[in-house]
């Protein structure tokens, strides 16, 4: 009996026992890994793919997929730079009510033609978010003509590179702004989740979408909703990056996608839809971060890096659908 509670209780919390065995690892083969200054730019490095899998976790949950989250970040990223270029004069409170709002309205549209081409055209999830990945890629360089919008004013970047607490010896700040606002965005989207009727008719679709639908609940508005939120967090993680860099890139959010779905089924949320948690999906943007991070500091090469990365993912995956098989 007391052998099976210990499996079970393993298999509830593998993600958190992975991440500390990843963190005493790197501590031990780097010097610096536990350093407070490096702890806290892993919090500012794990910001942006936190904003992304925010989103995506609702979608995911309710049976969907979104891979089109790191171009329409690019595109609410360059969006945002032109309204900096713009407004050069823009006090620092306007500057991000600006921002906040290019990625609301960027973010909206986006999902909102994601959500749309789904649940009114019946378009595979898939399908419809590849597309909008090549669309707001495209649109990012159509806009740019492929360069980088650049000449911000200095107001621009106090959202994503701006610090907390000046001291002496770290004069640029201890605390990054960007760590803050994703952890305000991060415990709203999380209290929606599960503390609003809207959150609890995302899992009852993506349990059974017909007894959902027999129960009342209207599928094709709430899955529209989802993807209305996915398109906005990534666009928050996009602007924040635009910000981070104080400038616009077209190629930017390259390939975070991949990564944020990794962190999603890491942290628990299955891809069959119907369960997860943003809180879960947090652990596994930190086990994203921490391996990024570790590597870095043990110098291992890019192109291992990368490689080591798709075995996360189809880790991910692998343990998703055994814990499918199990549940059966």
């Amino acid at each position: 009996m007391l052998k099976e509670k210990t499996k079970e209780w393993v298999r509830q919390n593998m993600v958190v026992l992975f991440l500390l065995v990843i963190v005493i690892l790197f501590g031990i083969t780097s010097r610096t890994f536990l350093s407070l200054q490096n702890l806290i730019n892993i919090t500012s490095q794990m910001s942006i793919n936190a904003l992304l899998a925010t989103g995506l976790s609702f979608v995911i949950i309710t049976g969907g997929i979104d891979i089109g989250v790191g171009s329409v970040a690019a595109f609410a990223g360059i969006f945002a730079a032109f309204v900096g270029l713009r407004f050069p004069q823009a006090t620092l409170p306007v500057t991000i009510i600006m921002q906040i709002g290019c990625a609301v309205f960027i973010g909206g549209l986006c999902g909102t033609f994601t959500g749309l081409m789904i649940t009114r055209l019946n378009v595979v999830p898939m399908i419809a978010s590849l597309a909008m990945l090549t669309m707001a890629r495209g649109a990012a360089y159509v806009v740019t003509n492929g360069r980088p919008v650049y000449g911000l004013p200095s107001n621009f970047e106090w959202l994503g590179a701006g610090r907390y607490f000046k001291t002496e010896s770290m004069p640029l700040g201890i605390l990054p702004h960007i760590t803050i606002f994703t952890l305000i965005v991060v415990m709203l989207m999380h209290l929606l989740l599960i503390k609003t009727v809207f959150g609890r008719h995302i899992y009852a679709i993506g349990s059974n979408e017909t007894v959902a639908h027999l129960s009342g609940i209207n599928v094709k508005s709430v899955k529209l909703r989802a993807y209305i939120i996915s398109g906005i967090m990534a666009a928050l993680g996009g602007v924040c990056v635009a910000s981070k860099l104080n400038n616009g890139q077209p190629a930017s959010c390259e390939g975070y996608e991949m990564y944020a779905i990794a962190s999603t089924v890491l942290g628990g949320t299955s891809l069959m839809g119907g369960s997860g948690s943003v809180i879960r999906a947090m652990m596994g943007v930190a086990i994203i971060a921490i391996i990024n991070n570790g590597m870095n500091l043990i110098q291992v090469s890019s192109y291992w890096q990368k490689v080591i990365m798709g075995l996360i993912i189809l880790l991910a995956v692998i343990l998703d659908m055994t814990q499918k098989q199990e549940k059966k």
